[in-house]
């Protein structure tokens, strides 16, 4: 599969560890036809020492597609080599993780965001990736790491990654990342939002491409974001939590696509397909029916009953061996007019001035002098 044969990246779900698996992306590929989906990290070293079971980390139905697989690690040599294991699955681009602030990766594991401090290694990194497939790179990462937090270190991670390797493409999560314990969650919301200095790399930039990220929770923010010059904006959380109508909204109201008249019935007729086929087929239960149902507790965000079918759902986990026989014994909780109703437009005209600020806020242009250069490219 070619990307550019796909609508472009105006809308992506963020990769996100035990959510975005192939579960989550065939739920979200019934709702939106034309969002890029991620999978969640996966460590170049469990794809290496996995060859032989690689189905169960890699594999993908063709209807995911466009789909990007992002991958971690410091060794070039497991980054290559799981780079080429993937390449017989057809993923439209591979990203590389510089943004992960969780201690079991930038901590112990010595990659994430802490690869961020690297930046040569990571222009190595994406320059051995991208030798190995025919696909796109790009990078995720935060605007810094602990006090390496100024505009001017972060547009030197760029520069000197750019420079150095194929990358064009840099997710930007817009908050910096600490490394002194706090929790994902914290790193989360902790540190400081500045979409300025997204902006600010649209500027100083021109030839590269942008998405932001971080602290976007509707569909009127995406829009807002992209009304301010966003090449692209990718959606964490909310897209999970609440994906009947993050997710339903995303073909309209960002690719101007007509409505699909799509109801949650017939996303749940559709996914009762997949997952009565896939339940226990890695042996030990694996993938168990909790596994298969957990995508689907933002289907009904809101609405009436989904506390009800939440809590019979959990219970009958305990009897119920296929997930038809599961839907059968729960889904009685949501009404037939919730089940039978398109999505709803969860967005407006309203001016969302979320980033406007944004523009007031940039820092000063970044520039590079001959002396500046040659202490980046040669550090």
């Amino acid at each position: 599969m070619v990307a550019e044969q796909y609508l472009p990246p105006w809308f992506s779900v963020a990769p996100m560890m035990e959510w975005t698996d192939n579960h989550y992306r065939t739920m979200a590929r019934l709702i939106s036809k034309h969002a890029w989906l991620y999978t969640e990290m996966l460590a170049a070293e469990t794809i290496v020492y996995q060859e032989k079971n690689l189905d169960r980390f890699l594999a993908f139905s063709p209807d995911q597609h466009p789909i990007v697989l992002q991958i971690g690690g410091n060794n070039l040599e497991n980054l290559a080599k799981a780079t080429q294991l993937a390449n017989k699955y057809g993923y439209d681009e591979i990203n590389l993780n510089c943004g992960c602030p969780s201690p079991k990766v930038a901590g112990h594991g010595c990659f994430g965001v802490r690869l961020m401090l690297d930046p040569k290694f990571v222009a190595e990194a994406m320059t051995v990736i991208a030798a190995n497939t025919d696909v796109p790179v790009s990078v995720k990462c935060r605007i810094g790491v602990d006090d390496h937090d100024s505009y001017n270190e972060l547009c030197d991670f760029i520069y000197k990654v750019s420079s150095q390797s194929p990358t064009r493409h840099f997710i930007i999560h817009s908050r910096k990342a600490l490394l002194n314990g706090i929790s994902p969650a914290d790193n989360r919301k902790i540190p400081t939002l500045k979409y300025e200095y997204y902006y600010a790399l649209l500027r100083d930039f021109p030839d590269l491409r942008f998405t932001i990220n971080g602290g976007i929770n509707s569909i009127d923010e995406v829009r807002a974001a992209q009304n301010e010059g966003a090449h692209g904006v990718m959606v964490g959380r909310a897209a999970y939590n609440n994906s009947w109508s993050m997710l339903g909204n995303v073909d309209t109201a960002i690719y101007g696509a007509a409505p699909s008249g799509v109801t949650r019935r017939q996303v749940l007729e559709k996914y009762q397909v997949y997952a009565d086929s896939v339940i226990g087929i890695y042996g030990n239960s694996k993938p168990s029916l909790r596994d298969l149902v957990k995508p689907l507790y933002g289907l009904f965000w809101g609405e009436p009953g989904n506390g009800v079918w939440k809590r019979k759902a959990d219970s009958a986990f305990h009897n119920c061996k296929t997930f038809k026989s599961l839907m059968e014994e729960t889904i009685t909780a949501i009404s037939d007019s919730v089940l039978d109703s398109p999505v709803v437009d969860a967005y407006s005209t309203t001016c969302i001035d979320k980033f406007v600020n944004s523009k007031s806020l940039l820092p000063s242009p970044y520039t590079v002098d001959e002396e500046h250069e040659e202490q980046l490219l040669y550090a």
